[in-house]
C-alpha cells in the first residue's frame, strides 16, 4: 500500500505535468479553440486511453525489473529526476512557451479525434518518462506488491491529468483571451510549476534505494 506522503507527492507532479507545455496540451488547447469543446473532449478520451496502456504496461514492466535488478531502481530514479529538472528549467527560463499559445486545426471526425488524441499520447515523450523514470521513485518494495502501488499511484496521475485537462479544454478560449491581455498570468504559472518540479527532482536525487 501506498502512503499519504506518496500520494501527494504523485499529486503535486502530475499537476505540474498538466500546467507544463506539451504535445498533448497544445494539441487539446488548439482542438478546443479551433473546433469546440466536444471535439477537445473526445480528444481528451483518446488521451485517456493512451495514459492506460502506457500505464498497465509500465507498471507489468517495471514490477518485474526492479525485483530482478534492484540497482535499476537508482538508475530510474536519476533518470527521473534528471527529467524533472529539465522540465522546471523549460517552464522558467527567459522565453519558456505558454500552453495557450493555439494552432488552428482543420475539423476531424469523431473517430478521427480519439485516434489523434490517443496517438498524440502514445508518441509524447513526456508521458513516457512519466511512468517509467517519475512514477517509480514513490514505490517501496519493501511496502508490498510493487505492481499494486504503480496502479494506485497511475490512476492518481491519470485522474488529476483527465481533470486538469478537461477544465483547460472547456475553458480554453476564455483563457486564452485573459492571457493575451494579462500575459504576466502566465508568467506567475511558469514559475510555479518550474519551482515545484525542480524542488521535487533535488528530493529525488537525495532520496536512498529503499531496502526490504
Amino acid at each position: 500500500m501506498v502512503t499519504s506522503a506518496s500520494l501527494f507527492a504523485v499529486s503535486l507532479i502530475a499537476l505540474g505535468g498538466v500546467l507544463s507545455p506539451g504535445p498533448n496540451m497544445m494539441y487539446l488547447i488548439s482542438r478546443s479553440i479551433s473546433q469546440g469543446r466536444t471535439a477537445g473532449m473526445i480528444s481528451l478520451a483518446g488521451i485517456g486511453l493512451g495514459f492506460l496502456i502506457y500505464m498497465i504496461a509500465s507498471a507489468i514492466g517495471l514490477a518485474a525489473l526492479f525485483k530482478s535488478v534492484p540497482i535499476m531502481y537508482d538508475i530510474v530514479r536519476i533518470l527521473g529526476a534528471m527529467y524533472l529538472g529539465y522540465l522546471a528549467w523549460n517552464m522558467i527560463k527567459p522565453k519558456g512557451k505558454s500552453v495557450f499559445v493555439a494552432h488552428e486545426l482543420k475539423p476531424h471526425s469523431p473517430l478521427h479525434l480519439f485516434s489523434m488524441g490517443f496517438i498524440t499520447n502514445l508518441l509524447n515523450p513526456k508521458i513516457a518518462l512519466m511512468y517509467a523514470a517519475l512514477i517509480p521513485q514513490f514505490i517501496d518494495p519493501s511496502s508490498g506488491s510493487t505492481f499494486s502501488q504503480f496502479i494506485q499511484l497511475g490512476m492518481v496521475q491519470i485522474t488529476i491529468a483527465i481533470t486538469g485537462n478537461g477544465l483547460i479544454v472547456l475553458s480554453a478560449s476564455s483563457i486564452k483571451n485573459t492571457v493575451s491581455k494579462k500575459p504576466y498570468i502566465m508568467l506567475i504559472q511558469r514559475w510555479l510549476s518550474g519551482t515545484i518540479l525542480g524542488l521535487f527532482a533535488i528530493s529525488m536525487l537525495r532520496q536512498k534505494t529503499p531496502t526490504g
